[in-house]
């Protein structure tokens, strides 16, 4: 049985480094990569929860501002762009794990995020302040997500979810 089929697997094998298996600096820069990326997930857990509590806080101090409980339309972008904001960094999170796990990056999640990303963008737009270019722009770039995203699928891949992990 080989050490994958096992669970055990060593760090320069885990990054498609396995020609220097023997080396032992890129094992322990390979352990210090994947500390790192640990790291970061628990750093993302407390953005997203910090996110979510501004999300609320935000919310609640427009609706005690008076008039009580209306929201202009702007109160009501600004909370969809902090919503849209604290998915993201669940996308993100979701990549990190998913790098941890797999130690590759899936492309279709990096999409998928990229093009969340891009939509808060959009919907937070303010028209009347920007330059049909920057529209234009913003366009090719949803397109070409877009685009990414479909063709991916096309080919079979899946999207990872929550459920997942």
């Amino acid at each position: 049985m080989s050490q994958r089929e096992e669970g055990r697997v060593d760090e320069p094998e885990e990054f498609g480094l396995s020609s220097f298996e023997d080396d032992k600096l890129i094992s322990l820069l390979s352990k210090a990569i994947r500390f790192t990326v640990r790291m970061l997930a628990v750093v993302m857990t407390f953005v997203i929860a910090w996110g979510a509590i501004d999300v609320l806080w935000v919310l609640y101090q427009r609706v005690i501002t008076p008039p009580l409980f209306i929201l202009e339309i702007t109160d009501i972008l600004a909370t969809f762009s902090a919503f849209m904001a604290v998915l993201i960094a669940i996308e993100i999170f979701i990549n990190i794990v998913m790098y941890l796990k797999d130690n590759v990056i899936h492309v279709n999640l990096v999409l998928a995020t990229a093009l969340m990303a891009i939509a808060r963008k959009v919907i937070v737009l303010d028209f009347s302040e920007i330059e049909p270019l920057y529209i234009f722009a913003i366009a090719s770039v949803v397109l070409a997500l877009s685009i990414g995203y479909w063709l991916l699928h096309t080919v079979g891949h899946t999207r990872p979810t929550l459920r997942d992990l």
